[in-house]
C-alpha cells in the first residue's frame, strides 16, 4: 500500500516539476535577451510562456520587468498593479509595481501601494527603503521615519543605512551619519555607492573634530550623546589636524573606552566589528581602506603595497563573510 502511495506520488510530482523547468528555462532565456539589451524579444519570450503556463508569478515579474526596461510603462502597469493582489504576491511584486508607479509619476498611487506592501510584510526593509525614497523625492519629511523603522525592523538590509546616512548629514545629525555609513560599507563593501559613503564618513568626523559642529539629539536619546561623549574625549589628536593616523588613533581610544563603560548596556555590532579587527591586528589596515578608497586611491595604493600582508589580511577578514546587524542592537529611539 505504501509503495502503491509513493508511486502515486511521484505521478503527481513529474508535471509540477516539468512545469517548474519549463518556466525556469523561459524566465533564463528573457534574461539572456534583457542582458544584451534586447527587451522587445524579451517581451515576446515572456508573452509565449504565459500562454504555456498561465498565471505563472515568476514569469509575470519578469515581464514586468522587462516592460518596464523597455520604458512602456502603461503595460507594465497592467500587470504589476494586479500582481500585487494575489495571495501568493511577494515583496518583489510590490517592488516592481512601486517602480512603475514612480516612473509614471502617479505619487499617490504608489504611497498607497506601499503602505499595503507594508501592511501584509511590515517587516520588510526594502519596501521602508523605497517608500522613504518616494517620499524623500517629494520633499516629504517622513522619509526619515520609513527608514528608521527599516533599519529596526530589518536590520540587516543595507538601503536604509544608505539612505539615513544622507540624511542625518544633512541636518547636522553627524553621529547618525557616521555609524549608520560605515555599517552600510560593511553590509556592500564593494558596491560604487559604498565609496561614496566613505567620503560621507570622514566628512562627518571632521565636522565632528576639527569643525566644532556639535551634533543635535532628541531628548530621550541615550546611546547618541553617549557615542558623542566618548569620542569626543578621545578627539586629542584630532588637535593636530585631521589625518588617517589621528583618526585611528581617536577610533582606537573610542573602542577601548565604549567597551570599558557601555558594552553591556548599549551592544552594538558596528562597535564589536572594530574591536574584533583591532584585536586581530587589522584595525589600521581597515581605516587606510575605510578612509582612502574612492578619496585618495594613490595614498591607498603605495600604503598597501608597503603592507601588503597585513592588507590581504584584511580583504579576507572583510570578504569572506556576511556583515549582519543582529536585532537588540537598535538604539536611535527608545
Amino acid at each position: 500500500m505504501r509503495f502503491i502511495f509513493l508511486f502515486l506520488v511521484c505521478l503527481v510530482s513529474i508535471p509540477v516539476i516539468q512545469a517548474q523547468s519549463g518556466i525556469a528555462q523561459i524566465k533564463q532565456n528573457a534574461r539572456n535577451y534583457n542582458n544584451r539589451g534586447d527587451h522587445a524579444n524579451a517581451v515576446i519570450v515572456l508573452r509565449q510562456g504565459l500562454r504555456e503556463f498561465p498565471k505563472a508569478l515568476e514569469l509575470e515579474k519578469e515581464l514586468v520587468l522587462s516592460l518596464t526596461l523597455q520604458r512602456d510603462f502603461a503595460a507594465a502597469k497592467e500587470i504589476a498593479v494586479p500582481l500585487t493582489e494575489r495571495t501568493d504576491a511577494d515583496i518583489i511584486c510590490f517592488q516592481l509595481a512601486g517602480n512603475v508607479y514612480k516612473a509614471l509619476e502617479e505619487v499617490k498611487e504608489c504611497d498607497q501601494l506601499y503602505r499595503k506592501g507594508i501592511k501584509k510584510f511590515p517587516n520588510s526593509g526594502p519596501l521602508y527603503s523605497e517608500w522613504g525614497e518616494l517620499l524623500w523625492s517629494n520633499k516629504d519629511g517622513r522619509a526619515i521615519v520609513c527608514w528608521e523603522d527599516g533599519i529596526r525592523l530589518d536590520p540587516s538590509y543595507a538601503g536604509n543605512y544608505y539612505n539615513a546616512a544622507l540624511y542625518y548629514s544633512t541636518i547636522n545629525e553627524s553621529i547618525w551619519a557616521l555609524l549608520y555609513a560605515e555599517i552600510y560599507i560593511n553590509m556592500e563593501s564593494r558596491s560604487e555607492r559604498a565609496r561614496n559613503m566613505k567620503k560621507i564618513l570622514f566628512e562627518q568626523y571632521q565636522n565632528l573634530l576639527t569643525k566644532n559642529k556639535i551634533p543635535s539629539f532628541k531628548k530621550n536619546e541615550e546611546f547618541g550623546k553617549l557615542v558623542y561623549q566618548v569620542l569626543d574625549s578621545a578627539s586629542g589628536p584630532a588637535l593636530r589636524g585631521l589625518s588617517n593616523e589621528s583618526l585611528t588613533m581617536i577610533r582606537t581610544r573610542f573602542i577601548l573606552d565604549w567597551f570599558s563603560k557601555y558594552e553591556s548596556k548599549y551592544p552594538f555590532k558596528l562597535f564589536e566589528h572594530q574591536r574584533q579587527l583591532l584585536q586581530n591586528g587589522l584595525f589600521e589596515a581597515y581605516d587606510q581602506w575605510l578612509f582612502l578608497d574612492g578619496i585618495n586611491q594613490e595614498a591607498l595604493s603605495n600604503w598597501t603595497q608597503q603592507h601588503a600582508d597585513e592588507y590581504a589580511r584584511l580583504r579576507e577578514f572583510l570578504f569572506n563573510r556576511i556583515f549582519k546587524i543582529p536585532t537588540g542592537h537598535y538604539h536611535r529611539y527608545h
